[in-house]
């Protein structure tokens, strides 16, 4: 009866081990084909969470990477979480709804860099890097007291089964900044200030019986101390379109010894309310995700970021903070399923994506369009896309503003001209998204023809006639955006982002016409 009893634990025990472990993949293949969720901004209902990780599992998605932030309901470090923080029931249901789909949920906890929605609070200033900057821990302080994030990692450790949690580690741009860091950096290297600092936080993982990840770009930056780190960790390597080396020597990397894997993305520079640079994103899909096969890569997550992660701070005194703004927003995750299911279509094919006929196949099956109609629609999708900064299109080719303005209402129209057959409402998103930028642009030429040498007084009118326009369009757009969006978003979250994203058209229509109510 013993015996029976011993052998049964054993098979038991192995068959727990081997369930922690990825499943068996073909040869060449990512064991982690990930997407990560980003909830710093534009915080998603739980039934919406619960409804897209569905449609990822049918993408064959396998792994969510949550950066939960502020909406997590940490219970020892209340201060923490935000007016859109999830219950603890509501986090354990969305984890158990994807762990019966057969997906794992990895929590994200930033614990270096990012750290702005902790380290605005008082409680943790003297966690600061630099008094006056919120976005930082310092790692000499940190290090002499570790509860913060052991506190962090246990409460999410609680939560979620999976056997990984992603530590950060990102951006990291005020390393070695204030005088103690400062003084370590000199004394053993930028390298070892950051890394020592990261094994810490690894060790506290490793201990709790988990494996930590960390995104790349430091540790390619400052490479020598990298294989202090425990064995176990392993490195997550963003490229968003851009040479292997970029942020440091790449075969450094490569020769660490470390489990990498990479990340591509959706939503990221120069994104934000007013352009989506479609046609970087098809071809960072096409490019990186085949090269990651290629290096070995053992998986690869999606990101989608809903800002830079950088924030203006208004201050309520010169030492306290009245509130944080992100400082680049990005139009709602809602409207990027073709960008997604190119994704899930790159991790299928053993070959890069064909950028052209995806697009055609997708445009045909989602919207009825035939082979003309599609070319017509990734024409008008990755049509001009650039920025405008301080009056000046941000493009290799001198452009005027003008001209980015006729070519962004031919977008419009030809966007408007195409009737999908099904899917209306998911095409609808892209009228609109093309609205709000030729809205943008035009108010970008009223704009530079005030900060013109020759602007006078007697402009003015014919200024705020045009301005007015605009700002009654604006109405029409944000309720098109509110139906749009509104079963994924909080209805604040959406009164939020049209509020800021209409902000400057109401402040310089203010300006111009001299209203004090």
């Amino acid at each position: 009866m013993k015996k029976a009893f011993f052998l049964f634990t054993l098979i038991l025990a192995v068959s727990l081990r081997l369930c922690a472990q990825p499943a068996a993949h073909p040869a060449g293949d990512f064991f982690v084909k990930g997407f990560h969720i980003d909830l710093r901004i534009q915080v998603m209902k739980m039934e919406a969470l619960k409804a897209f990780a569905n449609k990822l599992h049918g993408l064959g998605i396998n792994t969510l990477i949550m950066e939960w932030e502020g909406t997590y309901p940490y219970e020892a470090h209340p201060a923490i979480p935000n007016r859109y923080a999830y219950s603890i029931e509501e986090i354990h249901s969305f984890i158990s709804h994807c762990k019966a789909l057969g997906m794992d949920v990895i929590p994200l906890q930033q614990c270096f860099g990012h750290v702005e929605y902790i380290l605005r609070n008082y409680r943790y200033k003297d966690l600061r890097e630099d008094p006056e900057n919120y976005s930082q821990i310092c790692p000499m302080k940190a290090q002499l007291d570790s509860a913060l994030f052991a506190d962090l990692f246990k409460e999410l450790i609680a939560a979620h089964s999976s056997p990984y949690i992603h530590i950060g580690g990102d951006e990291t741009y005020l390393l070695g900044h204030c005088p103690l860091c400062k003084k370590q950096a000199e004394k053993v290297g930028r390298s070892r200030l950051y890394i020592d600092y990261i094994k810490m936080l690894c060790d506290i993982v490793i201990k709790l019986g988990k494996r930590p990840l960390v995104w790349a770009d430091i540790a390619l930056k400052y490479p020598e101390a990298i294989k202090l780190l425990p064995k176990g960790t392993i490195f997550i390597d963003w490229n968003y379109g851009w040479d292997l080396n970029r942020f440091g020597n790449h075969q450094k990397l490569m020769e660490s010894g470390f489990e990498i894997w990479g990340a591509a993305s959706i939503r990221s520079h120069p994104d934000n309310y007013f352009l989506t640079d479609w046609g970087k994103h098809f071809r960072n899909i096409r490019d990186f995700i085949p090269l990651a096969r290629n290096l070995g890569y053992k998986g690869m997550i999606m990101t989608s970021w809903s800002t830079s992660g950088q924030y203006s701070t208004v201050q309520e005194s010169e030492t306290d903070i009245l509130d944080l703004y992100a400082i680049r927003h990005v139009y709602p995750l809602k409207a990027f399923n073709l960008l997604i299911a190119a994704y899930a279509e790159a991790l299928r094919s053993k070959e890069p994506l064909n950028i052209d006929k995806f697009i055609a196949d997708y445009s045909k099956m989602q919207y009825g369009f035939d082979a003309m109609q599609s070319a017509r629609f990734q024409r008008a999708i990755t049509a001009i896309p650039y920025e405008i900064e301080q009056g000046v299109v941000q493009s290799s080719k001198p452009i005027a503003i003008e001209a980015l303005l006729d070519s962004i209402s031919v977008v419009c129209k030809s966007l408007s001209e195409l009737e999908p057959s099904i899917n209306k409402e998911e095409f609808e998103q892209y009228r609109l998204m093309a609205s709000i930028r030729r809205q943008y642009i035009e108010y970008e030429l009223l704009e530079s023809s005030i900060n013109a040498i020759a602007f006078t007084n007697s402009d003015k009118p014919g200024i705020l006639t045009k301005l007015q326009a605009l700002i009654a369009e604006s109405e029409t757009l944000n309720k098109k955006f509110i139906e749009l969006n509104q079963d994924y978003y909080f209805p604040s979250v959406l009164m939020e982002e049209n509020d800021l994203r209409n902000l400057k058209l109401h402040n310089l229509n203010a300006k111009l016409s001299g209203k004090r109510d």
